[in-house]
Order: C-alpha cells, then structure tokens, then sequence
C-alpha cells in the first residue's frame, strides 16, 4: 500500500517520527502522543495541507513523502458507530481520546479513519510512530 504526505521543509521530507502530531496535538491524538498522519493519494495529502495553513504560509517548494507499507501491515478500520455524533468539530476530546488509546494498545500499525475534510469517501491513516520500522520509504519529490 503506498500512503503520501507533504512536508512543508525539506529536513522534514523524511520525518516519519510523528513529533509534529505528538507536539501540537491532531485530531485524533493528544499533545505528547506521536502519530504519523498520512494519506491514500498526493490530492488528499496536498487538500489536508491546505485546509490546516492560510495560503501566505505555503513554501514555494513542498515535499511530497511516498511511503509504502506492506501489504500484511494491520490497519484498525474505525467504524462510524464508534466516532462521536460530533466527530468533525475542532478540538473534539473524544476523538483525542480514541487516538491516544488506540496508540497505546499498539495491536495495529495504524488506523484508518474518515477525513473532516471530506468525510463521505475519503481515509486517513494514522500510524503509530513505534511501528513505522514496518514501512519501507521509497522517496520525496
């Protein structure tokens, strides 16, 4: 499976650490939770850049990460009955919590769950930063 994300610097072009998410905190993790927030296509990853930064802040230069990850990996598939009514609210600490337990068991690689920003047909996977060992990084462009 081949997931994407865009790194707004270089230095952070092969970051698969998850410190920006254990940092600031995302939505489906707390501040001090490290998680890596990846996606199924370049448009997905460069719309959920965009939605989270004013356009003055866009570098003339972004780094898209392609990551693959093998096919036995085991991704938790999050069904809607187990998100909150409210899911798409910012800050929402249910979320947060849901995350940051689901980080802890570290049963899976990562999650996969529907996108706020586009929530009908989309996923993002979140990947445990322990178990990023099991993915192979191919390249940044």
């Amino acid at each position: 499976m081949i997931l994407y994300r865009i790194a707004k610097k270089k230095e952070r072009a092969r970051d698969l650490s998850g410190q920006g998410a254990a940092s600031e905190g995302g939505r489906w993790n707390s501040e001090g939770i490290f998680a890596l927030y990846t996606s199924e296509s370049r448009a997905l990853a460069m719309l959920e850049l965009l939605v989270h930064v004013d356009e003055t802040e866009l570098p003339p230069n972004l780094f898209v990460m392609t990551i693959e990850v093998e096919n036995s990996a085991r991704f938790y598939e999050m069904p809607d009955g187990e998100m909150p009514d409210d899911w798409r609210a910012t800050e929402n600490l249910v979320l947060k919590q849901l995350g940051d337990e689901f980080f802890k068991t570290r049963k899976y690689i990562g999650v996969k769950v529907r996108r706020a920003v586009m929530p009908r047909n989309t996923i993002m996977f979140l990947i445990h930063y322990s178990r990023v060992i099991t993915i192979l990084f191919k390249f940044y462009q």
